[in-house]
């Protein structure tokens, strides 16, 4: 299979001879200043086996971006975590220490739940 093929989400078959499909290109969006971006901190409980997780959700901007604010993160946290469709899963309830990181890092943050 080719490599064109292979990006072809959905579409099996079509017997349209005016069919032109849309591939899916990678959108990344462009990534905002902090001061700009508006960050929600909270924590989770759900579907982890009782253990606790604090979010941080609400960023706008490239996947690398995100991925290296989460490593910092957990860095000055000393624990581990990950980032996942968008949004930082740092392990703990640490949503206070991470709400006052993200401030001295000139992020809007607002506190959820």
């Amino acid at each position: 299979m080719s490599k064109k093929n292979k990006d072809k989400i959905g579409v099996v078959y079509s017997t349209d001879p005016n069919f032109n499909y849309q591939f899916n290109e990678d959108n990344d969006q462009e990534t905002i200043a902090p001061e700009k971006q508006l960050l929600y901190v909270s924590i989770d409980r759900k579907q982890r086996a009782g253990k606790s997780v604090t979010l941080v959700e609400g960023f706008i901007g490239k996947v690398e971006d995100l991925e290296l604010l989460g490593k910092q993160l957990k860095n000055k946290c000393g624990c581990g975590g990950s980032v996942k469709d968008g949004v930082i899963l740092i392990q703990g309830e640490l949503k206070d220490k991470i709400f006052d990181l993200l401030v001295q890092m000139k992020y809007k943050v607002k506190k959820k739940g």
